[in-house]
């Protein structure tokens, strides 16, 4: 109460920045376990989430930096409000300016994005680093990244392999796997082989598909540890699950070989079509040659033509010289004299042997 006029005083920010947090805590545990989503609240649900912004906005006014921070989530995913990246950008900036951690980083990915500010990699690293510098290991691994690309700083493989370690020591998963990159190649830090496999055996467990797939290449390699189609097989598994394209085409040569795993030739074609529609072009020639001899799919030329045509249209020569070939005999187009040269000179032009010498043969007919 004010001692002069007895009126009532307003209520401090942080208290009414923890009595809107415990009313936005009812409604968030309801859509949490399924009772409610946030497009359609019931009633007396959606009465607290406006209570809950209604005190964020007037501790967000009295300088509150969390209720900023909270407010610009709610603005970023349109909870509650209107969608708004521009008004979420600006909420972040106010609590980062404070030195709110979470906020440095949003916003550094709102100028990574170009999501409600433009596009800018020098602000986007900025506020990395003052983030990263309070111990934010998402920060870290991605001003690490920037380092390493040479994005908003000055590239320092250094500075890159620096920000990754202190990421990776607080157990940061996708770090662990691009610190374990760098020493797969030497990469400022020594080249060590068991040291790149534990740091993705660590990633990989936590679900990072990419650090799957590598692992899946380490063991098939025989690279700092015991060589085990099986065991690299199943990372494969694991990653190509996710829809990481490189592990779909690599599980789909293992069931094609039989290598870790019984020869399948269904499987085989399966994981080519999933890597060969993401545009995998290897993956696309090799679907195409399942389709010419009618392993794993119904033998069909128009589909083997068709598949072979897209990965020739990406540049792999192997799919140059056989379209070259289908052209030359009609088989799964209509027969093309001049189509066929088109593309034998493409493969040539690659240095692939077998088309300079029908492309020499056609030529001198």
């Amino acid at each position: 109460m004010c001692p002069l006029c007895r009126a009532v005083l307003p209520t401090g920010p942080e208290k009414v920045f923890e009595e809107a947090t415990r009313r936005f805590v009812v409604v968030l545990r309801l859509v949490e376990r399924g009772y409610a989503s946030w497009s359609t609240l019931p009633a007396l649900a959606q009465h607290e989430l406006n209570a809950a912004l209604t005190g964020w906005r007037a501790a967000a006014d009295q300088g509150s930096e969390q209720a900023q921070f909270n407010l610009g989530i709610m603005y970023e995913y349109g909870r509650g409000v209107v969608q708004s990246s521009t008004e979420a950008a600006r909420l972040y900036n106010k609590a980062a300016d404070q030195g709110n951690a979470d906020a440095q980083y949003n916003l550094g990915l709102f100028f990574y994005q170009g999501r409600g500010v433009a596009q800018n990699d020098v602000k986007a690293a900025r506020w990395y680093k003052k983030a990263a510098e309070q111990g934010f290991a998402q920060a870290q691994c991605n001003l690490g990244s920037m380092y390493e690309q040479g994005r908003g700083v000055t590239q320092s493989d250094t500075e890159a392999a620096r920000w990754l370690k202190k990421a990776a020591d607080q157990g940061h998963a996708p770090a662990r796997f691009n610190l374990g990159l760098l020493f797969l190649v030497g990469k400022v830090v020594p080249r060590n082989d068991v040291e790149a496999v534990r740091l993705f055996k660590l990633a990989a467990d936590k679900g990072i598909k990419e650090a799957q797939f590598h692992l899946g290449d380490m063991l098939l390699a025989g690279r700092g540890v015991a060589q085990n189609d099986v065991e690299a097989v199943q990372w494969y598994k694991q990653s190509a699950g996710q829809g990481f394209v490189e592990a779909q085409h690599k599980l789909a040569v293992m069931y094609h070989r039989g290598r870790g795993v019984a020869k399948n030739y269904a499987n085989a074609a399966r994981w080519f079509k999933q890597a060969a529609d993401q545009g995998h072009a290897e993956a696309q020639f090799n679907i195409g040659i399942l389709f010419y001899e009618g392993h794993g799919v119904t033998q069909s030329d128009e589909e083997a033509a068709k598949w072979m045509k897209r990965a020739s249209e990406q540049g792999f020569p192997e799919a140059q010289f056989n379209m070259g070939m289908m052209f030359l005999s009609g088989l799964g187009v209509l027969e093309s004299y001049e189509k066929a040269v088109f593309w034998f000179r493409k493969a040539a032009d690659q240095g692939y042997a077998s088309a300079k010498a029908k492309l020499r043969t056609l030529l001198a007919d």
